[in-house]
């Protein structure tokens, strides 16, 4: 019987290193890289062949564990990044494969660390923002409580401040319980369909009372091109409640944030025949263009403390964001400095 041929070893690793969906190199003793699967070029870059690993990836253990490796064949396991990108994150495995060549496997997490890095800020956001009328409600108790008269006008004064906080602490409760419901079911499509322009008219009537007060008049201006003739109503693939939520904080934005005396406009328009979009438009200080993109963050504000004066908990267009989302939407927010603010919701006609 004739003897089986030997395998061929790099033949056997290169077909190992397509079946792996992760990224795959091979390390010489020298610790350069010898053979690179599509992967690992499309995590760590081109024209890896012949590179170091310490120029690819980035981790302050990898000489330690080379050197491990190396003296007693060990497999060790890391955190690095990408010398390329430092956002990328990798978890990387190493294991000696024979006394010549060194595997590395490279997983990528950079998904995973940055969903915990955004668990983190959302807890430590939370309960910064509890902590502070916790704290006011809690020293006004103890100085209440305490065997010290106060006259009637301070204890006026008190109450009325804990009555502000503890309905502070209620609208970022409701808004966080918003915001948990509408990211759950952002992936369901609507499937009721509602007439859109009754619904930002009804929206309007909701908060006029709230305009006139600091001198303010809400204006719908159709620009369509419909006719004032045209009764129909537009409708749109939607959930009524939803969508009252967006245009009610869009509209409440818009009266807190804008110039008192000045007026604020709900244009509609039609970007194309299958599109219709609204713009809440108001004049106002203005937000920096640096904050423009991050708006829609949860409790990202581009002035804080205003923003809290004014009553906001941070969580209001993330929570437009996500049901615009749910509803095949997009949002465009432009802002002029000491000029127009234009908050513009398209969504797709049903």
């Amino acid at each position: 019987m004739s003897p089986l041929p030997s395998p061929d070893h790099n033949a056997i690793m290169s077909q190992f290193a397509a079946l792996v969906d992760d990224g795959f190199l091979l390390l010489d003793r020298q610790f350069n890289i010898v053979m690179a699967n599509i992967m690992a070029t499309r995590y760590l870059g081109e024209n890896l062949i012949g590179m170091a690993i310490d120029d690819v990836l980035v981790s302050p253990q990898l000489d330690h564990d080379l050197d491990v490796i190396t003296e007693h064949r060990q497999s060790t396991e890391m955190v690095a990044s990408s010398a390329k990108d430092d956002r990328r994150r990798f978890r990387v495995r190493l294991r000696a494969i024979d006394e010549h060549l060194i595997g590395v496997l490279v997983m990528d997490m950079t998904l995973q660390h940055n969903l915990e890095k955004v668990r983190r800020d959302f807890v430590a956001n939370v309960s910064h923002e509890l902590r502070s009328p916790l704290t006011s409600l809690i020293g006004f108790i103890e100085t209440m409580q305490s065997p010290m008269p106060i006259d009637d006008a301070t204890r006026a004064r008190f109450l009325s401040i804990m009555d502000e906080e503890a309905r502070r602490m209620s609208r970022l409760i409701n808004d966080l319980l918003s915001l948990s419901r509408v990211e759950t079911e952002e992936h369901i499509s609507p499937t009721q369909t509602i007439a859109v322009d009754k619904l930002v008219r009804s929206a309007m009537m909701a908060l006029s009372n709230r305009a006139q007060k600091v001198n303010r008049t809400i204006f719908f201006r159709d620009k369509t091109g419909r006719g004032k003739n045209n009764d129909d109503d537009i409708m749109i693939l939607g959930v009524h409640d939803e969508m009252m939520e967006v245009f009610h904080n869009l509209l409440d934005n818009a009266i807190k944030y804008g110039f008192n005396n000045t007026d604020i406009t709900v244009e509609m328009t039609a970007p194309d025949a299958h599109h219709i979009a609204f713009t809440v438009i108001n004049q106002g200080e203005g937000i920096e263009e640096k904050h423009l993109p991050r708006l829609t963050e949860r409790f990202y504000r581009a002035d804080k403390s205003r923003s809290r004066q004014m009553g906001g908990t941070g969580l209001g267009l993330a929570i437009v964001k996500h049901i615009v989302n749910r509803h095949r939407g997009t949002i465009e927010i432009t802002s002029e400095i000491g000029g127009q603010t234009r908050f513009t919701i398209t969504l797709p006609l049903a």
